[in-house]
């Protein structure tokens, strides 16, 4: 599995995204994402995990969000991928990252019908917080679940 930077707008992330936004449109009924969706003009990072025949399985972002601090978007991996460690390759990339861009800390929204995520996010160390950025606001803000992680040196 290997790692390739991409743009927020490139053909094969918008694919990987709609897909997770789909996904997850099944998953909670129809319900929209929560927050402000991840655009290209404040998407800072974009990897895209690929199998060794070359094929898009995965991607993930980040999003800055000031004071050292960036938020994980995206974090999709293709069903026929799943259980292969491709969501775990992707974070850790995600998180080297944003350590080369001096954050140190990683938060992110996921929700309770989604038990591979809290799995992934709190077997590598993130930990509940409240809700944070413009997810306070939301009025479902308490029907989401929100993470945090303290980035320690590479």
């Amino acid at each position: 599995m290997r790692l390739v930077a991409a743009s927020w707008d490139d053909e094969e992330v918008q694919r990987l995204t709609t897909a997770q936004q789909a996904e997850l449109r099944a998953r909670y009924e129809g319900d929209t994402e929560p927050g402000t969706p991840p655009s290209a003009v404040d998407v800072s990072v974009v990897l895209v995990a690929r199998d060794p025949a070359g094929t898009a399985v995965g991607c993930g972002a980040l999003r800055a969000l000031g004071d050292g601090a960036a938020e994980v978007k995206r974090m999709y991996v293709v069903p026929e991928a799943c259980g292969r460690g491709v969501s775990k390759v992707l974070l850790a990339g995600l998180e080297d990252a944003a350590r080369s861009r001096g954050w140190t800390v990683l938060r992110l929204e996921t929700g309770p019908r989604q038990p591979e995520a809290i799995a992934l996010y709190e077997g590598a160390g993130y930990r509940p917080i409240p809700a944070f950025g413009g997810y306070v606001d939301e009025p479902d803000a308490g029907c989401s679940l929100y993470y945090e992680r303290v980035l320690g040196p590479a």
